[in-house]
Parts: structure tokens; C-alpha cells; sequence
């Protein structure tokens, strides 16, 4: 592992400390590309028009018309925590500006697979719908909407996804990332391109005369359900999405929120008064997301869509308890996949073993819904574009595994699995996807084949250099910043992908360590000069005396005291 350190630009620096803002965050916010105060305005008024995202205005008219015709609409979602926003988003969007008939359905991902299928487009069709709107998917769907448009059915596709090489033939398509869109954030979230087009049908219902400025109804109710898809879809943190996240924790900070989100907070223990985007990323997104690795979203999507205080509570209670079983089949999933990864080990030429400069395994144990979060946890062992494959439960396809992947930087992996089934036709049946997450399914009698092509693939495209796991970091932090007070500042900022949260880096002594719950290593260190303690989670094997530390800052409270404590990310020694 190589700790580096952020280029910080002084004079922007200085610029942004001129304009009023803190001298630690315009540091942070300097070596994040913010080069202005302005940039940091997160008002509603700063959004990106909706009419320069590309589909909106025709969207808007269809959605308006059916509104004045008093059409049946249904929403297909997709089973993850975006899908599962961007289908409340909508129904509650369309509810509000008048729409009186809308239901949806989602996917189930054994049985359906993923995204608008003729299957599911026949069970929209026999509904009674008259129009079919996606949510989070559709953009691949070139079948499904095809036969939806064959059952008379009128579509639009709202998606976020890269296309494929030819484009779906629905009524009306909204995409940053569809041809001749000059939307500015391609990164834009599904719940966020959802967001955009109700935001789009307002202006359109306000130009009819439905209502006007005065008596139109506020969307901002939905910016909570925005932000927490936002965040979960770990999308990059633009300066837009940015936005859209601030302004939905603005909101649910001050108690304004649906009584699903009110609940999810409680059930995950976490306070929503000070929330941050750390617990929609690791409380509420991955409580939502087991309801589709696990069981049904349609649980997911009723807890967001009620406001029914007690039944919000029960439905999340559900889905808490649904994560908990998540935790234990992927613990056990973890342990075996980790095994199958080492020994694809082989000594390199000092006589070290390392892995592979790629990484696919299966087992016939393993959990289909649960194969990305364990790809995710191998790759960050390893430093390794990964794979994990489970076979299908879906009725016939015994025979098929459906793998999910997880990539590091300078490894493009749908480009990857575009070039394995190019070089081995028949061996892919399906993929799909993006730069660091993807998705494929192979015969199981093919996996050894593509377990070699994956990883020979790696081994020409992966510079050495990339083989060795980086952490980026904003470099010393003064003591004048080791302050409990600072933490709370930091954390309320807005932080994630693409906007990495602060952390910080220097050489420290190891006073003592120690392993607390077998998994967790507990040190006291001395930074500075100063003792201060530290925690390194998932974390066993003991540090040398003296070591340099990525860490970042934390509040360890205890019976009612709150200390300082860093967060230990990765060690160079």
C-alpha cells in the first residue's frame, strides 16, 4: 500500500479562506477542484436546468397528457436502493402533481433479472396500464420495451445507465448518458433523473394553467428520497449532485421527511438531527438494499412510500432484520470466497505468493443477491479487479452463474468483459454495466474459460504501478484541528464518491495495540507529540512502533463524553 498526498493549490486556498470559508475546509475543498466560494452555494436555484437534460420537455408532455386523460400509470423499478427512490420519487412526484392512478413493480432478481424484460413488460401490459415508465433501468431494454410498445403500451424510460450499441424504441427517452444529451452531470443518480423529470412535468402543468407559482406543489418534500438514492448509487459527488444531496439533508437534519426515512434512522440507531452521508452509504442505503438481495423491494419501496408512522416502523424493523441476515451470509460467503481467491496464488519472482492480476471464484453455496458486496470486500483485500459468481435461481437456468464484479482505478471493467466475449465467443451469455461495478452471467461449464480470459484480459491492460493499492490523502493535519468541534464541522459537509471524505496522513508511535471483537485492532498512538487513540475496523495484524497512517477523524463517545479518536484507513511501512 502507497499513502499519497492531494495536490493543494495555495492560492485557491487562499481565495476560498478571503471569502469567509474555514481555513481547514478551503484546504479540503481546494484539493478537491473547488476553485470558488460560489461553487459551494448548494441553493435550489444553482440546480441544472431541467430543459438541458435532453427528453425532459417531451417526457413532460406525455406525463402531462396522460394526467389530463386520467391514464393508468405504472413505474418499473430497479431492486437497489436508487431503484428503490427513484419508484418512490415517482409515485409520490405524480401523486402530487395530480396523477391519481400509479402503481408500480419491481423485479425480482432471481426469478426476473435485471432491468424492463418482455416477461415483466406482459405483467405491466395485463395490469391494465396504459403507460409504462422506468425507473433506475430501460436503457438496455431494447426486448422489453419492444414488446411493451407491442401490447399497445406507451413508455418512457428514465435511466442513468450507458447504453448499448442501439437504443430502446420508447415514446420518450430521459438519459444523461443517451447521444446529443448536453446535460452537464453525467453522474447523475436514477431517483435524480426521476427527480428532473417531475421538476420538468411541474413547468409543463404550470404552462397548461393547472396551477401557478403560488399554488403548485413543492417537490423539495422529495429531496430526502434524492439524496439517500444519490448516495447509495455511489454515483460521483458533481457539483449538482452535491446540491441535491445537501438539500435533502438539510431537510431531514430539521425533522422534514418521509416517515420510512424517520423510521430507517431509528432502526439503524442513527440520529437524524446531525445526519450525513455516511449513513445514507452504510445505515440506511444498505437496510433498503437487502430487501432486493434477499427478499422482495417491494418492502423497501412500501417503508419509503407510507405515511403511516407505525407502519414505517414495522417495514423497517423488516428490513432491518433482513440486513442482519444479509451480514451473516456474506460473513460466511466472505470467509469461502477469500479461500478460493488465495489459492488462485502464485509466487512471483522473489518467491512471494501474490494474487492473480484478476480475480473470479465461485461456489455453489454462495447467494446470488449477495455476490457484489463480496466482490467489493475481496477487491478491497486484494487491490484486484474482482468477480463472484453464484448459480441462478431461476426456474431452467440451474446451469447459468450470475457473477457480479467490482474493479480498481485504470480497469474499465465492462470494456473488459467486452473484450473477453469478443475473444471467446458463447462463453458470456449476458453482461453489462460500468467502470468499476458490472455485472455477467456464463455457463457453468464456461467459468474456468472465463476465469482465465477475465484474468489474462487484466494482465495485458493493468500497469504494474496500479497493482499497488493507493490512498489519497490531504496530508498532515495540525493540531490546531484536533478538536472535537471540527469533527462535527466536517461531518456535515456533503462527501463522497468523487468528493472523498477528508482523510489525513502522517507518522505517529505506536504506544499499544490491541485486538478487540477478533476482528478490530484498538491502538494508542502518539501524533504530535500528544497521545490520542485510534481504531482500525477489520484490521488484525499489529503495527511496527513507528508507522505513517492514513486516518481520518471521528468522535468516540462514551458514557456521555465524546473524545477524539482517527480512524485508521490503510498504513505505510
Amino acid at each position: 500500500m502507497k499513502i499519497v498526498a492531494r495536490e493543494i493549490p495555495p492560492r485557491t486556498v487562499w481565495a476560498l479562506e478571503q471569502a469567509g470559508v474555514h481555513p481547514l475546509l478551503a484546504r479540503l475543498f481546494a484539493a478537491r477542484g473547488v476553485r470558488a466560494k460560489e461553487e459551494l452555494d448548494d441553493g435550489l436555484a444553482l440546480l441544472l436546468p431541467p430543459d438541458t437534460l435532453h427528453g425532459t420537455r417531451e417526457a413532460a408532455v406525455l406525463l402531462a397528457d396522460a394526467i389530463a386523460q386520467d391514464k393508468r400509470l405504472c413505474i418499473v423499478a430497479d431492486y437497489d436502493c436508487d431503484g428503490a427512490t427513484a419508484c418512490a420519487v415517482g409515485v409520490r412526484g405524480l401523486r402530487l402533481l395530480g396523477a391519481k392512478n400509479v402503481s408500480y413493480l419491481v423485479p425480482d432478481r432471481v426469478v426476473d433479472g435485471y432491468g424492463l424484460t418482455p416477461p415483466i413488460a406482459e405483467r405491466v401490459a395485463a395490469s391494465g396500464a396504459d403507460m409504462l415508465i422506468t425507473v433506475d433501468n430501460g436503457i438496455a431494454s431494447v426486448e422489453g420495451v419492444a414488446a411493451a410498445k407491442a401490447r399497445g403500451l406507451q413508455v418512457l424510460v428514465t435511466d442513468h445507465h450507458l447504453p448499448g450499441p442501439e437504443l430502446p424504441s420508447a415514446d420518450v427517452l430521459v438519459n444523461p448518458n443517451q447521444p446529443g444529451c448536453g446535460f452537464e452531470s453525467k453522474s447523475i443518480a436514477g431517483v435524480g433523473v426521476m427527480f428532473y423529470v417531475l421538476l420538468a412535468l411541474r413547468s409543463e402543468l404550470r404552462r397548461r394553467g393547472v396551477f401557478d407559482t403560488a399554488t403548485q406543489p413543492k417537490l423539495d418534500a422529495l429531496l430526502p428520497l434524492v439524496a439517500l438514492g444519490t448516495v447509495a448509487d455511489v454515483v460521483r459527488l458533481d457539483a449538482n449532485n452535491r446540491r441535491l444531496v445537501a438539500q435533502g439533508l438539510r431537510r431531514i437534519r430539521a425533522g422534514a421527511m418521509p416517515a420510512g426515512v424517520a423510521a430507517l434512522f431509528k432502526a439503524a440507531g442513527r440520529n437524524a438531527s446531525v445526519a450525513t452521508t455516511f449513513d445514507f452509504g452504510f445505515a440506511l442505503g444498505p437496510r433498503i438494499n437487502a430487501a432486493g438481495r434477499l427478499s422482495d423491494m417491494t418492502l423497501g419501496i412500501e417503508c419509503l412510500l407510507t405515511d403511516d408512522a407505525g407502519r414505517a416502523e414495522e417495514l423497517a424493523r423488516m428490513l432491518d432484520g433482513i440486513n442482519r441476515e444479509r451480514r451473516d451470509i456474506e460473513g460466511g460467503m466472505r470467509d469461502q470466497a477469500l479461500l478460493l481467491a488465495e489459492s488462485l496464488f502464485a509466487a512471483d519472482g522473489d518467491g512471494i505468493e501474490a494474487p492473480p492480476p484478476a480475480i473470479s471464484v465461485f461456489d455453489a453455496g454462495f447467494h446470488e443477491g449477495v455476490v457484489g458486496i463480496v466482490a467489493s470486500r475481496i477487491k478491497d483485500r486484494f487491490h484486484r479487479p474482482t468477480f463472484v459468481f453464484a448459480a441462478s435461481g431461476a426456474p431452467g437456468k440451474e446451469q447459468e452463474l450470475k457473477g457480479s464484479g467490482r474493479s480498481i482505478p485504470g480497469f474499465h471493467l465492462r470494456d473488459a468483459l467486452d473484450l473477453v466475449a469478443k475473444r471467446h465467443p458463447g462463453v458470456l451469455l449476458r453482461f453489462g454495466g460500468h467502470a468499476m461495478a458490472a455485472g455477467c452471467t456464463v455457463a457453468r461449464e464456461h467459468f474456468d474459460t472465463f476465469e482465465k480470459g477475465f484474468a489474462q484480459v487484466a494482465r495485458e491492460l493493468l500497469a504494474e504501478s496500479a497493482l499497488t493499492r493507493q490512498i489519497e490523502t490531504d496530508g498532515p493535519i495540525a493540531r490546531e484541528y484536533m478538536r472535537i468541534d471540527l469533527v462535527d464541522t466536517l461531518h456535515r459537509e456533503v462527501w463522497g464518491q468523487g468528493f472523498a471524505p477528508p482523510t489525513f496522513s502522517e507518522e505517529v508511535e505506536v504506544v499499544s495495540q490491541r485486538l478487540v471483537g477478533e476482528k478490530h485492532l484498538s491502538l494508542k498512538l502518539r501524533h504530535q507529540g500528544q497521545p490520542i487513540d485510534a481504531i482500525w475496523f477489520s484490521h488484525t495484524e499489529p503495527l511496527p512502533p513507528k508507522v505513517k497512517l492514513a486516518f481520518r477523524l471521528d468522535a468516540d463517545e462514551w458514557q456521555g463524553v465524546r473524545r477524539l479518536r482517527f480512524l485508521v484507513e490503510g498504513a505505510e511501512f
